[in-house]
C-alpha cells in the first residue's frame, strides 16, 4: 500500500474519550497481536502475515535503519527506536480497516495495556506460545525510554482532536501513540500470536514475574 488520503470521518474529542473504558479495560499482562505493518519505503505499508525481528534490523525488510541520523547509529541510540508499537484498542478507535490502521506508522498493533504504569521502561514482551522448557517461542522485545508522540503525519491522517488526545496527559500516560521498542531475542511474530509480559520493571528498578513466565529473559 502506498501513501494514501486522510482516514475520514476524523473521531472528535468526545468520540475519543466514549473509548476510554475500552482503551483502559485492555488486558495487562497477556493480549494478542493485532496487526504487523512493515514500512518497505517512504509512505508505503505491507500488512503481514508473518514478520521477522532481528537484533540487528529491526524488523526485517521495514526501513527502521535507513531512517536513523548517521549520529543515532554511531551512539547506538537508534536501537531505542527499532520498534514502534500501538494499541490496537486506540488504533481501532481512529479507523476501522486494517489498511487505515496500518498508516499509522507503527509496525506491532497490540492488544494489551501498553501504558507506563503497566509496561515501564525496560519491562519486556515476548510472542508465541511458550516452550516446554519456559522459553519464548517467537521474538522478545523491550520497551525503552525514547518517547513516542504523534507527529504531523499523524494529525493529517487522523486529525487534529486525535493529536489531541493521544498527546493530552492522560493520552501519554496510557501511551496511547505508542512506545518505542528494541529488539532483545530475534524471532517470529504473526498476528493472532500471544503477548505476555516476561519482565515488568524500570531500567534502573526491575521487578520480576514469576519464573515459569520468565525463564527465557
Amino acid at each position: 500500500m502506498s501513501d494514501r488520503a486522510p482516514a475520514l470521518p476524523y473521531r472528535t474529542t468526545e468520540d475519543l474519550e466514549s473509548g476510554l473504558d475500552h482503551l483502559r479495560s485492555a488486558p495487562t499482562d497477556q493480549g494478542t497481536v493485532h496487526l504487523v505493518v512493515r514500512r518497505p519505503d517512504l509512505g508505503a505499508r505491507e500488512i503481514l502475515d508473518e514478520g521477522v525481528l532481528d537484533l540487528a534490523d529491526g524488523l526485517v525488510g521495514d526501513n527502521w535503519l535507513s531512517r536513523a541520523t548517521s549520529r543515532a547509529i554511531a551512539d547506538g541510540r537508534h536501537l531505542d527506536a527499532q520498534v514502534n508499537v500501538m494499541s490496537a484498542r486506540m488504533v481501532g478507535l481512529l479507523a476501522d480497516s486494517e489498511q487505515e490502521q496500518a498508516f499509522a506508522g507503527d509496525q506491532l498493533f497490540l492488544d494489551l495495556d501498553i501504558s507506563v504504569a503497566n509496561l515501564p521502561a525496560g519491562s519486556r514482551l515476548a510472542f508465541g506460545e511458550l516452550g516446554a522448557d519456559g522459553s519464548s517461542a517467537g521474538a522478545v522485545i523491550e520497551v525503552t525510554l525514547k518517547p513516542h508522540n504523534g507527529c504531523a503525519k499523524f494529525t493529517a491522517r487522523y486529525g487534529a482532536d486525535a493529536m489531541h488526545f493521544v498527546n493530552s496527559e492522560t493520552g501519554k500516560a496510557m501511551r496511547l501513540r505508542g512506545f518505542n521498542a528494541r529488539v532483545v531475542e530475534s524471532g517470529l511474530v504473526r498476528p493472532g500470536d500471544v503477548v505476555r509480559v516476561v519482565r515488568r520493571g524500570g531500567l534502573d528498578d526491575q521487578t520480576e514475574l514469576p519464573a515459569e513466565v520468565s525463564a527465557s529473559v
